[in-house]
């Protein structure tokens, strides 16, 4: 633990975590072994699984005189109250505002959550789910393993994606889509 980290009542730490500077976790969060924390503010009853990063920067860079620059991130990862992180999950900070995953959303193992992208309640990501920067994501969305979701749409509440699929428009409230590119 860093100095100014903030640790709530009944935190269980595993074996090796790192818990940076300036994050708090919230009460009876578990953090599992090998877990890396920066730049975050976690709240209550939250899984960290093991060897998952949460709050580093993310992959922003402009391209200037036919070289890549680098975005400097200033946001940070705010996981909400019972939110559930499998292991070898990567949530990247946001680059100009807070990524932001809701209150009982659960992330299965290898999954990556870009910067900026806000998630709201009750969603469930399948394992080796990528969500790509300034995604915003609705309440009661369920998706299925191996989804790609490219950056900058919007997906609605209630919404099922099914295994293996491909996103890249928007979707409507209520939607459900399979394939690559994800149709009805």
């Amino acid at each position: 633990l860093e100095n100014g980290t903030i640790i709530g009542n009944n935190v269980s730490i595993g074996y090796g975590a790192f818990i940076g500077h300036n994050c708090s976790i919230g009460d009876n969060s578990k953090i599992e072994s090998n877990a890396i924390i920066t730049n975050s503010i976690i709240g209550e009853n939250v899984v960290v699984g093991r060897n998952s990063s949460i709050g580093q920067n993310g992959f922003g860079f402009y391209m200037q005189d036919g070289e890549n620059i680098n975005i400097y991130h200033s946001g940070r990862v705010i996981l909400q109250s019972n939110v559930s992180i499998g292991a070898g999950c990567t949530i990247d900070r946001g680059s100009f505002d807070d990524t932001i995953i809701g209150e009982n959303t659960y992330f299965d193992n290898l999954c990556h959550i870009a910067h900026n992208v806000q998630i709201g309640r009750n969603s469930a990501f399948a394992a080796m789910t990528g969500i790509a920067g300034s995604t915003k994501i609705g309440n009661n969305v369920l998706v299925g393993g191996q989804v790609g979701i490219t950056g900058h749409i919007t997906i609605g509440n209630n919404v099922q994606i099914a295994a293996k699929s491909g996103v890249f428009d928007n979707l409507p409230d209520g939607s459900s889509v399979m394939g690559n590119p994800a149709v009805k």
